[in-house]
């Protein structure tokens, strides 16, 4: 909802929004550059019109 990352990738793949959503959530209760990524992706995807 900040960035439309996981509505785009949710898009993109046909997947449901809420699911990548909830699971970008439960990832980053684990250790990992979760919210790295998410900049990246964030500023690697393109705009929507």
């Amino acid at each position: 909802m900040i960035a439309g990352v996981c509505a785009g990738l949710a898009a993109r793949y046909g997947w449901r929004t809420g699911r990548v959503r909830l699971v970008f959530v439960l990832s980053c209760l684990l250790p990992g550059p979760q919210f790295v990524a998410y900049i990246v992706l964030w500023a690697l995807m393109p705009r929507s019109p």
